[in-house]
């Protein structure tokens, strides 16, 4: 190797880094990489026509291309800049890497590996640490330059830095980029085109955050993006690598955050991917006892393997800082905890004889250090249905470090409640009481996520029991739960306008249904719902704190309803929210208080702004000192069918 050429090397010290699994960066190593000046040479460049080797001195610089396949017997990279010859694109093995210097190379370029495995057996494959690839159904990687755009988010990054996500409002809008809105009823939209008209309507929705299901680069659509094959590539469905960039800033310019799923659990089987990369198992298990994930029928990462870990915590770092999103939500955490996720029968045991990954819970620890570390206001969110403890406590106190969990015991508990029979709910009535026994013990979010509204589930407001009317009041109702339940929150697309049919991935949204009152209803009622939440620190400042949440009234099965006040930073201002879950109107219905005070009416959810009735509820109300349900005071309210009521409650003599 010519000494000249250290520089464009990666440096031992990188090198020993990845090794060990402490680098972050990974992705600034691997991959292809633009060098300005003379970086070749006699024995390492080539040029764009192939025309033997040669030094790369000339001041028109060359594209590095750096591969780890430290099993490979040898390495070629081919591409469209060289005729895909693999004869000219020879690389050099430098410590478990292979490199090589193109001159030449153009963005837009198509490359692979073609690599000679541990096992005799040539194989083609796509660059895991490529920023850009073909458009499915083809599988190359792109020569790209990622450099260049310029950021307009300083205000928001700066100001998301002394904001406490915890302490914070945080109402969330997930959705699929590729049947929010389609281009002529079928094609998908750019980034760039989809970006200024949903910046508009989570805006006017009042949403602090919009979700994206896997932005990562994925084969197959009806994977939804959970089966990555690309993890430092956005997918090429939307656009390019800055179009996201574009995405991403425009959002951040109208105030509003971005949070996108990430997969770190498992990987396809698909060839061009990292299935036995270098001919053995480098990014799976070795043993086939661990390597398959039996129920999606897809290769598990070797979360024992630091190389594995590297890559994985890079691949999130890279999305944090290369394109600036708010947070990450790390998908299927419980089936890497346990070793027996979806497994029956035997299964490898931890050195213990229990259940537990270790190596999974030690990775998942340093990506939270490493990604949240050096990201003041980021977030990180757990997709984790189990039990498993201290989710979203920090390392440091022996806790996963994750900055939310997804509550899924809220989501299955209310939806079975919905669904029952108004007359029998009085049998049911724990299902909407038994969240408030576990709310403070992690940091949630409540989700009414897409895996709700698919597979023969029904839509959300095909899950309502009742006739049609009955249905939009009840949806309602139980939208108006999950804003004064202690818990920040997160709405799948078509769920703010009831949706009748369930989502499919291959078809737009009904957006028609607009045009029918009752679903233009639903709508007005989500964004009135998250203006009153964002204007009111009582729902949500203490979200994990009994100092936040009392209950007024939890024991009346009979009449289904429910009643609790939320308290929040100021002093003076309280929000009680009541709600009546039967068919039947309530009038002169006690509400215990705490004390002497005022009630204002804040939000019925049962106005006909919201398509409701419009029964009048009191628009004012005194507490009168009239003990009730252990507090000192009541007030007697009317409760409108199927209803949610907010009130201001002001506290003292009024």
């Amino acid at each position: 190797m010519n000494k000249r050429n250290l520089a464009y090397y990666p440096s031992d010290a990188e090198i020993n880094e990845f090794y060990a699994g402490r680098q972050a960066r990974a992705g600034e190593i691997f991959g292809c990489r633009y060098f300005a000046g003379a970086v070749g040479d006699g024995a390492n460049a080539s040029d764009a026509a192939g025309a033997g080797t040669g030094a790369a001195g000339d001041g028109a610089g060359a594209h590095r291309f750096c591969l780890w396949a430290p099993n490979a017997k040898s390495v070629s990279v081919v591409g469209d800049f060289s005729g895909w010859d693999a004869g000219q694109g020879l690389m050099e093995r430098h410590r478990g890497l292979w490199i090589r210097f193109v001159s030449g190379a153009r963005d837009g370029d198509n490359y692979k590996y073609r690599i000679e495995g541990a096992d005799g057996v040539f194989v083609m494959k796509a660059d895991p640490y490529a920023a850009h690839a073909e458009t499915k159904p083809a599988t190359a990687s792109k020569v790209w330059d990622v450099s260049g755009y310029a950021w307009g988010d300083s205000a928001w990054l700066g100001a998301r830095g002394e904001t406490d996500p915890l302490r914070a409002p945080i109402s969330i809008y997930e959705l699929h980029l590729g049947s929010w809105r389609t281009k002529d009823g079928s094609e998908f939209p750019s980034f760039r085109e989809i970006a200024d008209e949903l910046c508009a309507y989570a805006k006017v929705m009042g949403f602090t955050h919009v979700e994206l299901m896997p932005v990562n680069e994925f084969p197959f659509d009806g994977s939804w993006g959970y089966q990555v094959t690309g993890f430092f590539a956005i997918t090429s469905r939307f656009g390019t690598p800055q179009d996201f960039m574009y995405f991403v800033d425009t959002l951040h310019r109208a105030g509003i955050g971005v949070i996108v799923d990430w997969v770190p659990a498992h990987f396809p089987k698909d060839a061009h991917g990292l299935p036995h990369f270098d001919g053995s198992w480098l990014y799976e298990h070795q043993s086939p006892l661990r390597r398959e994930h039996p129920q999606w029928g897809t290769y598990e990462f070797n979360y024992g393997r630091p190389e594995v870990v590297s890559f994985l915590i890079s691949s999130a770092a890279n999305l944090v800082e290369r394109y600036h999103v708010d947070g990450l939500r790390v998908d299927a955490v419980s089936s890497m905890l346990y070793l027996d996720y979806g497994r029956e029968g035997d299964f490898v045991r931890n050195k213990d004889g229990g259940n537990v990954d270790y190596d999974a819970v030690k990775f998942i620890k340093a990506l939270n250090t490493a990604v949240l570390g050096g990201h003041p206001g980021l977030m990180t969110v757990a997709e984790e249905s189990t039990t498993f403890p201290l989710v979203t406590k920090p390392p440091r106190l022996g806790g996963l470090g994750f900055t939310f969990k997804w509550n899924m015991g809220f989501m299955h508990d209310t939806l079975d409640y919905m669904k029952s029979d108004t007359y029998f709910r009085h049998g049911a009535h724990g299902k909407l009481t038994f969240s408030m026994s576990y709310a403070f013990s992690e940091n949630y979010i409540l989700p009414y996520s897409h895996d709700e509204v698919v597979h023969g589930k029904a839509s959300m407001i095909g899950k309502m029991f009742g006739a049609y009317d009955e249905k939009f009041a009840a949806l309602k109702t139980l939208y108006g739960w999950l804003y004064g339940h202690p818990g920040k929150k997160l709405l799948f697309m078509g769920a703010e306008f009831a949706q009748f049919i369930e989502w499919d991935y291959e078809k737009q949204l009904d957006w028609f249904l607009l045009e029918y009152g009752t679903h233009a209803g639903v709508q007005a009622w989500v964004r009135a719902l998250n203006k009153l939440y964002k204007s009111r620190s009582a729902l949500y400042a203490k979200d994990d704190s009994w100092e936040g949440f009392s209950w007024m009234g939890v024991d009346d099965r009979k009449n289904s309803v429910f009643a609790f006040l939320r308290s929040g930073t100021g002093t003076g201002a309280h929000v009680l929210c009541v709600y009546n879950f039967s068919r039947t109107s309530l009038d002169g219905y006690d509400v215990a208080l705490p004390g002497p005070g005022k009630l204002t009416l804040l939000l019925s959810s049962d106005d006909r702004a919201f398509g409701g009735s419009g029964l009048e509820a009191n628009k004012t109300k005194t507490a009168r000192k009239k003990g009730l349900n252990g507090q000192p005071c009541s007030a007697t309210l009317t409760l409108p069918p199927s209803s949610a009521l907010f009130y201001e409650y002001r506290t003292g003599n009024p």
